[in-house]
């Protein structure tokens, strides 16, 4: 039997290669000889450079950058020897890198995702692929921007302060002083999300509340958005506020959008095509994946669905095991998974459950192989 373990990380406890080291183990101790391969997947979030550098032979980079709250903090990129860069936005304004009670989308910025595209352009590089996952914030994209030398003006052409609310003011974007390196930049983004900017799906509505919004702020940081998307598209003549990922790292897929020529496709694509899982598929006859918690935003493009819809055209069984499973992870049978399995064996808590994630993921595994096995010897009788 071979099976081809493709997982997403569990954020905040585990990288993607560490949850399939779990999954492997936990299938070894059912079936010593069973083939495994494995190969950790990302769909734009944490794990997108790794899942990169491993899958075609890159060396891994290192800047210092500004963090979402401004604190300075080392961001990894990679650089692959097609000369193509790789940067997961997560690295330096990820919402792991706060601790909860930290967490401030409406003060967070995305400066420090600016720096690392200059540290990108700096190396001469010509090509890059932004993953746009795990972002702490909720800012349009415009600390980026202003980082590579946009400004946003009010009426009377002075330059506002950093933090979105403050767009419900904005008149102008100048673009004048905008790094002219961008234009030469093909830019290809990896989102895990196909939300657009504003409105009842847009960032602030689905993803502010779990970056620390508080309820009553949501429909001032829409509006503000909203305000955004107005003067942006005046100042550049697109209008990308409803393009399906422009809400992805709060707004940073639609700044991106706006002010580059950037191109938009969803993450697990991306990754799955570079490491080649159809190939892998077709000598497979069981994939495992999985991720920190599956509930109804895993079908917006997260990796189990991207997984399982490759698997099923290849007819090939998928199983998939998570931190958590929550409402509309059901609705993944009707994409392709055959099973879900939650980690937990009990009630058990959150911090709990990420410092013990590791054994978890393998007792969890454990048990999902030893029904597999059961229902095989039960097709042999």
């Amino acid at each position: 039997m071979n099976v081809l373990i493709a997982p997403d990380s569990f954020k905040g406890s585990l990288s993607a290669t560490e949850v399939a080291r779990a999954m492997a183990k936990g299938i070894r101790a059912v079936s010593p000889e069973t083939e495994l391969i494995e190969v950790p997947i990302a769909d734009g979030g944490e794990g997108t450079v790794e899942a990169f550098v491993r899958a075609c032979s890159g060396t891994l980079r290192h800047a210092t950058v500004q963090g979402p709250l401004g604190e300075p903090v080392t961001a990894t990129w990679g650089l692959l020897p097609d000369n193509t860069a790789v940067i997961e936005i997560a690295a330096a304004v990820g919402l792991m890198l706060l601790a909860p009670d930290k967490r401030d989308p409406n003060h967070a910025g995305t400066e420090g995702v600016g720096q690392l595209l200059r540290a990108v352009l700096d190396a001469d590089v010509r090509r890059v692929i932004i993953g746009l996952g795990g972002s702490a914030t909720n800012d349009g994209g415009s600390g980026m921007l202003r980082t590579l030398g946009a400004r946003f003006l009010d009426c009377d052409g002075i330059d506002l302060p950093p933090g979105v609310l403050a767009f419900t003011r904005l008149e102008q974007i100048d673009i004048t002083n905008l790094d002219p390196r961008l234009k030469d930049l093909d830019i290809l983004v990896a989102s895990d999300v196909d939300n657009p900017l504003c409105g009842p799906s847009g960032c602030s509505v689905v993803f502010g509340p779990q970056k620390g919004m508080q309820r009553e702020d949501v429909p001032y940081m829409d509006a503000a958005l909203a305000q955004y998307a107005h003067v942006a598209f005046k100042t550049t003549g697109r209008d990308a506020a409803l393009q399906p990922g422009a809400g992805a790292a709060g707004g940073l897929g639609a700044a991106l959008l706006y002010f580059t020529g950037a191109q938009i496709r969803p993450g697990i694509e991306i990754v799955l095509e570079s490491v080649r899982f159809d190939e892998l598929l077709v000598r497979a006859d069981l994939v495992l994946t999985g991720e920190g918690r599956t509930d109804s935003q895993t079908l917006r493009g997260k990796v189990p669905l991207g997984v399982a819809h490759r698997a099923r055209e290849h007819g090939v069984p998928v199983v998939c095991i998570s931190g958590s499973l929550d409402k509309g992870a059901e609705k993944l049978y009707q994409e392709g998974v055959t099973a879900l399995f939650a980690c937990p064996p009990g009630p058990i808590s959150l911090s709990e459950s990420i410092a013990q994630a590791e054994s978890l993921v393998c007792e969890a595994t454990e048990r999902a192989f030893r029904l597999i096995r059961l229902g095989m010897n039960l097709m042999q009788q």
